[in-house]
């Protein structure tokens, strides 16, 4: 009960608190020098950069990143990428942008009211922004880091508003603030936030506010650029924190886009790509000291499903299995995993399972692949004949017993509940903030005969470190997917 806890206390503190009143209204700090004052100049201009914008994309797009320097700037490429995702009805934006002006940890999320600009005011989805609220202690109402410091007024938000205002005019905003430094853990907390809060809503847009990097010379700011666009691109969030930690990469808040590179992971929108992208350069033509500015869309790929795997590509992946586990055994080092099969080099999740006489002896899998098939099956062979906690490393006299089996995972997907889950068919991931998360495979209802209550409550309590209701209690986070299972014919 404590995601419930969490959630009325957040309400409570929120109605109480001394400086919303009724109708909390977050004024315009940036009209008159980040964009226009005068409603029909903001107007003009914010229809002139539609106007040179791409077509709206009858792709399914449910995250965008945009950039938040002053409109005569980036206007451009901010335009572009929230005006192709614009192809289908969008009720809720999620703004999510990092802090410029303050250091603090977790999050800040505006919770009630409106956000004013010269185009008038957008209201909050107060719903939707109570739900991120409640996920985490850390996440909280603070005005003080949406409006700044009187030097220097918060820039990360306000600069999406207009656009959003005439590019989706029924949509509300939940406007949310990145605190600084980064820290992982908020990262995993916000992400998993957003995929419980948006749930399976296909209406809510979450927008990216970032720019690229900063007072290089113009043709240094292009190279570094598109070393980060690239891992966006392929949707790499460690080769993305390795750029940022080495310098080589260089994104205004690197931390909020791994997050929603995150949330677009486990949301179903795994398919990146750069829209627009500029410097200051192309508006100002100096190009000794740039700002980078980039509009990438995150999308569902109708064709990410991967073709079913050949008899022929099981029976490789078996091979590598068994010599892995072999020759690492054995040796205590780890075979290559090359394979010449395309179908192979797709990343995929998969798990290999050891049985020895019939008996468990080791089970150890990735649930999202991060590299390719052929490498994932050789890494979690390893894992299972050595790292698995509830056995002792396989040892040499054990080899001509054990049998193998590989599970070959679907991406998963969030459901609204345990009606949507079918035993036998899905394999199951709990998880409730970043430190309690645990999965079953689809054969464990068969090979168990647990029903579903019986099935999640083992899931929570064995796997999760749960209770065994968690699974029925608001902030826990259920997602499915399927397995293709083969394993060795002895």
């Amino acid at each position: 009960m404590k995601g419930v806890f969490f959630f009325f206390l957040c309400v409570l503190m929120i109605q109480g608190h001394p400086s919303y009143g009724e109708e909390p209204v977050k004024p315009a700090r940036l009209a008159g020098s980040w964009y226009p004052s005068e409603r029909g100049e903001l107007s003009a201009m914010v229809d002139g950069f539609l106007k040179g914008a791409p077509a709206p994309s009858d792709e399914e797009i449910g995250v965008v990143i945009s950039p938040h320097a002053g409109l005569i700037f980036s206007g451009a490429v901010a335009a572009s990428g929230l005006s192709v995702a614009s192809g289908r009805e969008i009720w809720t934006v999620v703004i999510l942008a990092p802090t410029h002006t303050m250091s603090f940890s977790g999050a800040a999320v505006w919770a009630s009211g409106t956000f004013e600009t010269p185009l008038g005011r957008v209201e909050v989805d107060g719903d939707l922004a109570a739900r991120i609220l409640s996920f985490d202690p850390s996440f909280v109402f603070r005005r003080d880091v949406f409006e700044g410091t009187s030097g220097r007024p918060e820039n990360s938000v306000e600069t999406q508003v207009p656009f959003i205002q005439k590019i989706f005019p029924k949509a509300r905003i939940v406007p949310v603030i990145m605190g600084y430094p980064p820290d992982g853990e908020t990262i995993q907390r916000m992400s998993d936030a957003l995929v419980a809060a948006i749930g399976d809503r296909r209406d809510v847009l979450v927008n990216v506010s970032v720019d690229q990097s900063h007072f290089h010379p113009d043709l240094e700011a292009r190279e570094i650029d598109q070393r980060g666009i690239q891992a966006i691109e392929a949707m790499d969030i460690q080769g993305f924190f390795d750029g940022h930690a080495s310098g080589q990469m260089e994104v205004d808040g690197f931390h909020v886009v791994a997050t929603a590179m995150r949330y677009a992971q486990r949301a179903g929108y795994p398919k990146a790509r750069l829209v627009r992208y500029a410097t200051s350069a192309d508006v100002t033509g100096d190009k000794s000291s740039v700002v980078g500015y980039a509009s990438i869309v995150f999308s569902r790929d109708p064709d990410r499903a991967p073709s079913a795997l050949s008899e022929a590509q099981k029976e490789e992946l078996l091979r590598t299995a068994r010599r892995t586990v072999e020759t690492f055994v054995r040796t205590g080092e780890a075979p290559p995993a090359v394979s010449d099969d395309p179908r192979l080099q797709v990343r995929e999740g998969a798990f290999v399972t050891l049985h020895k006489k019939g008996q468990l002896r080791g089970c150890i899998g990735l649930i999202q692949g991060d590299r390719p098939l052929v490498e994932t099956v050789r890494d979690m062979a390893i894992a299972a004949a050595s790292s698995d906690p509830r056995f002792d490393p396989v040892r040499p006299d054990e080899l001509g017993d054990i049998d193998l089996e590989i599970s070959v995972l679907s991406v998963p997907r969030v459901v609204r509940g345990a009606e949507e889950i079918e035993l036998g068919r899905h394999g199951v991931i709990v998880s409730r903030g970043p430190f309690h998360r645990g999965v079953f495979l689809p054969q464990v209802a068969t090979e168990t005969g647990w029903g579903k209550e019986e099935f999640l409550s083992q899931l929570c309590s064995q796997k999760a470190g749960l209770s065994p209701q968690a699974w029925r209690e608001a902030g826990t986070i259920l997602e499915v997917f399927t397995a293709d299972v083969f394993s060795e014919k002895k």
